[in-house]
């Protein structure tokens, strides 16, 4: 489709005009286009879809994954292990490098399906007057000025202005976060900055006709549309590098440069001394392998993924392996509230019958009183009650299926109920009234063959009552019975309760007319009842828990004020109203003065898609790493924006799920923290793999220099190349295994800019290495002053090797002694040290490797010198921890 079509769909604030402005600047009338018109409409808007950003090939991918720095030194390292002549090695290094690129490819394309899942929300037909005839046509058709049908169960087309409602309500949860369906109306609203979720005149595309009828006329099409616009706002957003891949490539920067000045050295030294060029530049190449961590990219992913597999059984689904890790760095969780923070199911909490306040607790059945309120909350209610699989599902409007959930736990069967009063008669629920009335057969009971019942708002229904029941006695509705009522419609209010208010009147007969003068008056005030969407009992120690670990969490949804700052009160989120912001006083706030103010919230109530962007926007700007929940295409902006996106896998949508990192497979806000926990202690032991394998290179590297300036030629190619090869891989990836330490959500968030040798790391790798190679050189001298030259590169090259093995048992802790965390505790890491430190003394012990590795055979007292020298290290180490621990000292 050409672009131009697009810009002739100009802005308009249709929800600020009248019907008729709204059809006279959009040229429609109300019997629809004519079949011309809507084909020369078509041609110069363009089709209603939504556009996909302009792909990658796949070999654009492909040659994407190369790009990294580390990548690049593997590929380096490759080349060099094939001019040395050891092709396994080579070719294990380029096996690691294309799986890891195969995984990036592979990752990229589930996230490239967003935007194909938010092109397939849209309704694929729609109902349109054309030329006054009612036809049915694919929703791509559709063009401004097109008269839409409406009805429940339809998926709107099109973004539209509504010119005719009959008790329509649209759920617009996936769109504003909104948890209940909204009552539309068709009057203009004064502000044109008002937020999707109150713009109750307008239906928009990929929302859900919950209930009623309602028609209006297209006011954009495709990209135009709100759900349009979130497309582009996924197209345009770019992925941003997680921490950890900003850490690798830092790492192979300083590698990169430190190998080239340290081989530079080592080859001009051996230059100027006169020795063989090309025996020196072997010896270099030997350092520069020495030097490179081959196997760490390959280590740090399936180090990742082991922490995936175990999120995945905390209901955890990882999507992006770098998530893991920058869930543990997580400072902020912005989440929805609606099925994440709560159960995303209104709940009746509180009534008030009789002049009684009773608890959810409390039964009310077989109280005079009490039944009767609810046999009308019960009857007055157009809610359903299925059976599937054994259990009890109840559908229809939320607030009406509270109700039924709360009779049926009061021991109130809707189903026996109607046979025993069956409905004579009804009066819809009219957002204009605000009330619903149905008539039910009473069997002559209280003396009266009809009863009137009817809920709605406590304010309205109020004026209809002129008698109030109490203790089964009907009494005239005082001036002080109103006070009573109406403080208690506050108290409950002011737990942000959704109140509902009941009452009724016994008739002789029906009224010939059947509207509402005739049948809600002179009623008789039952009571109030409250609800609310509650809280999960959970996630009040799952916040606790977030605040313990220096972690904030952010409520973002869009309720209205009240119950927002409600429930996040009740959750410890936020103490009082100061920390709650909605999405209009946000539109006031320029993006300057909203970076400084950010800190200030903790809750936002009633936004939209931009804001929920630009919050998470802010607290980045600030250096925080961002988590954001959501579940609607609403929040996919956000998801994407945020460090870390992470969807909903009950109430989510495609597109929410397409764009997140990892998706929670039950929407608790509770698995969040679980992940974050899982996420430190990933990152920890990544940390634990770096140290071990660039302590032990680093004391390869030292080896090799020292050697080479004392003019010792203590280790062949070969030997380098073997002992990287067998000693880090199997120890490194079983520091992965290693457990949670205890205090692990009880330490601050890692900053975002913290380098990756810090709290000890960088020193542990240092004087580490230098231990390393101490006690290898001081092994190699031994046996060069007592035995032969032979018998010194053997002594080096098994003490080099095992010394690796031993020292991965030191890195398990950089504060704590390996003896009080159980040296042996973690079994993964015995049995790499065993089958590695085999790996090693068989080279020496079987007489056909001898020749192939230049080593000779050892006796006991020289394997007692390389045993001793190789686990010299760990009390060593030992004191250095104590020495940490005494200081107080990271």
């Amino acid at each position: 489709m050409d672009s131009h079509k697009h810009d002739s769909q100009q802005e308009q604030a249709f929800h600020t005009l009248t019907v008729e402005d709204s059809l006279a600047r959009l040229s429609a009338k109300e019997q629809g286009l004519d079949g011309a018109e809507a084909a020369s409409r078509l041609e110069r808007y363009g089709k209603n879809m939504l556009q996909e950003a302009e792909g990658k090939s796949l070999l654009q991918k492909m040659l994407a994954q190369f790009k990294d720095v580390m990548i690049i030194i593997l590929l380096v390292a490759a080349v060099i292990s094939g001019l040395l002549g050891e092709w396994t090695d080579s070719i294990i290094i380029v096996v690691v490098v294309l799986i890891n690129a195969i995984l990036g490819v592979v990752q990229e394309n589930k996230a490239e399906n967003a935007l194909a899942a938010l092109k397939q929300m849209s309704s694929p037909n729609a109902q349109v007057r054309r030329g006054g005839q009612v036809i049915t046509i694919k929703a791509e058709d559709l063009v401004p000025g097109d008269i839409v049908l409406l009805e429940a169960g339809n998926v709107v087309p099109a973004d539209m202005r509504l010119i005719e409602t009959a008790s329509l309500k649209i759920e617009e949860a996936a769109l504003t976060g909104e948890s209940v369906p909204v009552d539309k109306e068709l009057a203009p609203l004064e502000k044109a900055d008002v937020v999707i979720g109150d713009r109750v005149n307008m239906a928009y595309m990929s929302s859900n006709v919950a209930y009623g009828r309602g028609v209006g006329v297209v006011t954009a099409t495709g990209v135009h549309t709100e759900v349009g616009k979130i497309a582009s706002f996924i197209s345009q957003e770019e992925d941003e590098i997680t921490p950890l891949q900003k850490k690798l490539n830092e790492l192979g920067k300083y590698f990169t440069i430190i190998i080239i000045i340290v081989a530079a050295i080592m080859f001009g030294i051996g230059y100027f001394e006169g020795r063989e060029w090309l025996d020196m530049l072997l010896t270099s190449i030997s350092l520069a392998v020495a030097a490179i961590p081959e196997g760490l990219p390959a280590i740090v992913t399936i180090i990742l993924a082991l922490g995936v597999q175990k999120m995945a059984k905390r209901k955890s689904i990882i999507r992006k392996l770098p998530a893991v890790e920058t869930l543990g760095s997580t400072e902020i969780i912005c989440s929805d509230k609606t099925g994440t923070l709560t159960q995303n199911k209104m709940t009746v909490q509180q009534a008030y019958v009789g002049q009684h306040h009773i608890d959810e607790e409390k039964t009310m059945l077989g109280h005079l009183d009490g039944d009767r309120f609810l046999y009308i909350m019960t009857l007055c209610n157009d809610s359903k009650i299925t059976e599937e699989d054994g259990s009890t599902r109840l559908l229809g409007d939320p607030t009406e299926t509270a109700l039924i959930d709360y009779a049926l736990k009061q021991g109130l069967n809707k189903h026996k109920l109607e046979e025993q009063y069956p409905r004579v008669a009804e009066l819809p629920f009219d957002s204009d009234r605000k009330l619903m009335t149905t008539v039910h057969k009473m069997h002559d009971e209280d003396g009266s063959p009809l009863r009137i019942m009817t809920k709605g708002a406590p304010d309205v229904l109020l004026e209809r009552c002129t008698h109030i029941v109490k203790d089964g006695k009907v009494e005239l509705l005082s001036e002080a019975y109103k006070k009573e009522i109406a403080a208690a419609n506050k108290a409950m209010a002011d737990k942000a309760l959704r109140v509902l208010a009941a009452a009724y009147r016994d008739i002789e007969k029906l009224p010939d007319d059947i509207h509402s003068d005739a049948l809600e008056r002179d009623l008789v005030f039952a009571g109030l009842v409250g609800m609310i969407d509650p809280p999960r009992e959970e996630v009040k120690d799952a916040v606790r828990i977030c605040k313990e670990a220096g972690i904030r969490p952010i409520m973002i949804t869009g309720d209205h004020r009240d119950t927002a700052a409600a429930i996040a009160k009740e959750l410890d989120i936020i103490q009082d109203e100061s920390g709650v912001l909605t999405g209009s006083e946000l539109n006031q706030i320029d993006e300057k003065e909203f970076e400084q103010k950010v800190t200030q919230y903790s809750v936002y109530a009633r936004v939209s898609p931009e804001h929920k962007v630009r919050i998470v926007q802010a607290w980045k700007k600030r250096g925080k790493i961002v988590a954001m929940t959501g579940d609607g295409v609403n929040d996919a902006p956000a998801l994407k924006t945020a460090d870390i996106g992470i969807g909903m896998g009950i109430t989510g949508t495609d597109v929410s799920k397409g764009v997140s990192d990892m998706v929670l497979a039950d929407d608790n806000f509770s698995t969040i923290v679980v992940a974050v926990e899982e996420g430190r202690k990933v990152y920890s032991n990544i940390r634990k793999a770096i140290q071990f394998l660039l302590s032990a290179n680093l004391g390869e590297v030292l080896t090799l220099f020292i050697a080479t300036l004392v003019g010792w030629k203590i280790l062949f190619p070969i030997h380098i190349l073997w002992i990287n090869l067998v000693t880090d891989t199997l120890p490194a990836l079983a520091l992965g295994f290693e457990k949670a330490e205890d205090d692990i959500m009880k330490q601050p968030p890692r900053k975002s800019s913290t380098s990756v040798f810090a709290d000890g790391v960088g020193a542990g790798i240092i004087y580490q290495g230098i231990l390393e190679a101490g006690l290898t050189l001081g092994a190699y001298w031994w046996g060069h002053t007592h035995y032969s030259e032979a018998h010194a590169v053997t002594m080096a090259f098994a003490t080099l090797g095992l010394i690796q093995l031993t020292h991965a048992f030191n890195v398990r802790s950089n504060r704590k002694s390996i003896f009080s965390i159980g040296f042996f505790s973690n079994r993964y890491l015995n049995g790499a040290a065993v089958l590695s430190g085999l790996l090693v003394i068989l080279v020496i012990l079987l007489p056909f490797m001898n020749d192939l590795f230049s080593v000779v055979e050892l006796n006991l007292e020289q394997w007692l010198i390389v045993i001793g020298s190789a686990v010299a290290i760990i009390p060593l180490v030992e004191i250095v921890k104590l020495f940490v621990r005494m200081s107080g000292r990271k």
